[in-house]
């Protein structure tokens, strides 16, 4: 089974999560993909780089998820989820890459 990396999953969590809240028109639903998609990555994360990274980027993965809602007020709902996405893969990858 081909492995996807943690900065994938992660971005691809906060770009799905608010891709089924908004089709759905069911923000829980958007929650749950959005978590269960953090949860993988969070496990790849320790898996990888240790607690103290997998705590560290998940509170970065949060924190995305929040800043978000603010951004999207300046610069539209999609451009501001795909930034914070973005930033979060970058961050997974950088702090991941030592252990490829």
């Amino acid at each position: 089974m081909a492995k996807i990396p943690a900065a994938a999953v992660a971005a691809g969590g906060l770009v799905g999560g608010y891709a089924v809240a908004r089709w759905t028109k069911k923000r829980p639903l958007g929650g749950v993909a959005l978590a269960a998609a953090g949860s993988v990555a969070a496990y790849e994360w320790n898996r990888r780089a240790g607690a103290r990274a997998a705590t560290g980027l998940t509170v970065a993965y949060v924190a995305a998820f929040a800043g978000s809602h603010p951004l999207a007020k300046k610069i539209g709902a999609w451009p501001a989820v795909f930034a914070v996405a973005g930033g979060v893969a970058a961050a997974s990858w950088a702090v991941t890459r030592r252990g490829a």
